[in-house]
């Protein structure tokens, strides 16, 4: 019997993501520093190569930078969801013709457990430069690949791939002598590794761990002991033992929320019930989605707390349904109802948002005997033709009257690039 073969994981992960999808429909941005900005047009949540060089700082609020924008010509653009959901599927989608083991782990990164389809390749470096030649050339997307025995050296290896520029954008560890391979973990700060924060990071320095290689000879039970079994897992997959398993499928979510800041302040109540109506379409198409049900509703809202001179006031409220469901009228009709109640005059709001808990399984829901069977067949047909219209035609073709049309409360995106790949009216033209 043929001995089965050791895990082969390979990371992919786009460069400066956001940033990277704007240039390939714009390439006179190729070379100039930008941002792309947060909900609202608020902070920066990506950078270009060049922002960074000139000291922009993820996270930092885009009104304390305007001087240096004006001063180094600093691009911003509003996020573009719409387009960078579709560019990561295609990126997906490339991945798959290299191999069917994936695991999409964020917009920009993908898993792939390649040991079974290595033959094909002359080497894993090889196949990694491969990845990187089609998605560049088919998506136009900058890529980097580490490959490593266990996911969090993976991890560890698109980090060197990134920041070492000997290994061409594609570092596999296998390939690199052991004695090199722990000179490189004993120069890469712990921060780095996946799953260490800025928090964990600095009780690792409390303890002598400064390096991966720190972390990677510290006794794993020491660990577990001052952390938990998740950071003893990471100590034990930085000596390449193989300790987390590629989730081919993500697991569904116990709780799905949605909830945005407002786009301008909202002081009247109308306002308000249409944002939370909107916000309740977003969760249960996420719950239809996952084909689960509902139990219960969570809603909240609140001023702006970064406003000292506003008068503040947060309140929220929690109600069980007597039947789960996934019906977005039924579960608007109730969010509306709950926002009137927390309701007060005289403050001016900032955010509200929704979570739908209690979630199960739709399939293996059980009706009571009295269960108004007719009208939840009529409703489940209902959904399903929402759904695919708006899968269809796009977001917010059908929607809800409750949640408005004109939308003034909506989030700010006065930057934002057409939605070249998913809208016909904003498709590229060429001359």
């Amino acid at each position: 019997m043929e001995a089965k073969a050791s895990p082969v994981f390979a990371l992919v992960d786009v460069n400066n993501f956001y940033v990277s999808c704007e240039r390939v429909f714009n390439p006179k941005l190729e070379g100039v520093p930008m941002v792309v900005l947060s909900n609202n047009d608020g902070c920066a949540v990506a950078r270009s190569a060049e922002a960074k060089a000139l000291g922009v700082k993820m996270g930092e609020p885009w009104h304390k930078l305007k001087d240096l924008a004006r001063q180094h010509g600093i691009l911003a653009y509003s996020s573009n969801y719409t387009l960078y959901g579709d560019m990561s599927q295609r990126a997906v989608d490339v991945l798959t013709t290299f191999c069917p083991n994936i695991e999409v782990y964020s917009v920009d990164e993908s898993f792939l457990q390649i040991e079974s389809v290595l033959r094909l390749y002359p080497s894993a470096t090889a196949m990694g430069q491969q990845m990187r030649e089609r998605i560049r050339q088919w998506l136009g997307l900058p890529v980097c690949v580490g490959i490593g025995p266990t996911k969090t050296l993976a991890k560890l290896a698109n980090h060197m791939a990134k920041k070492m520029t000997q290994f061409k954008g594609v570092c596999d560890l296998h390939e690199i002598p052991r004695p090199k391979r722990l000179e490189l973990m004993a120069a890469i700060d712990v921060g780095e590794v996946w799953g260490v924060g800025r928090r964990v990071a600095a009780r690792l320095n409390d303890m002598g761990i400064y390096t991966v290689l720190d972390l990677r000879n510290a006794k794993p039970a020491e660990i577990r002991k001052h952390f938990n079994v998740v950071m003893e897992r990471t100590c034990q997959e930085l000596r390449g033992m193989p300790c987390l398993e590629l989730e081919d499928v993500a697991p569904d979510k116990q709780q799905i929320m949605s909830s945005k800041s407002f786009g301008q302040p909202i002081t009247e109540v109308t306002y308000l019930c249409e944002a939370i109506s909107a916000y309740v379409e977003r969760a249960a198409q996420k719950l239809r989605a996952q084909q689960s049900l509902a139990g219960g509703l969570y809603v909240f809202l609140r001023t702006n707390p970064f406003d000292p001179k506003a008068a503040q006031y947060s309140a929220n409220h929690h109600m069980s349904f007597g039947v789960p469901t996934d019906d977005t009228r039924l579960i608007s009709d109730l969010a509306v109802q709950v926002i009137k109640h927390l309701f007060r005059p005289g403050f001016i709001y900032k955010k509200a948002g929704v979570m739908l808990t209690g979630l199960s399984e739709k399939a293996s829901y059980q009706h009571d005997l009295f269960s108004d069977l007719a009208g939840q067949q009529k409703s489940t047909k209902l959904m399903k033709a929402l759904d695919e219209i708006n899968d269809r035609f796009g977001r917010d073709s059908l929607i809800t009257a409750s949640s408005g049309y004109n939308r003034t409360w909506a989030m700010k995106c006065s930057n934002r690039s057409p939605r070249y790949t998913t809208c016909w009216s904003e498709t590229p033209i060429t001359s």
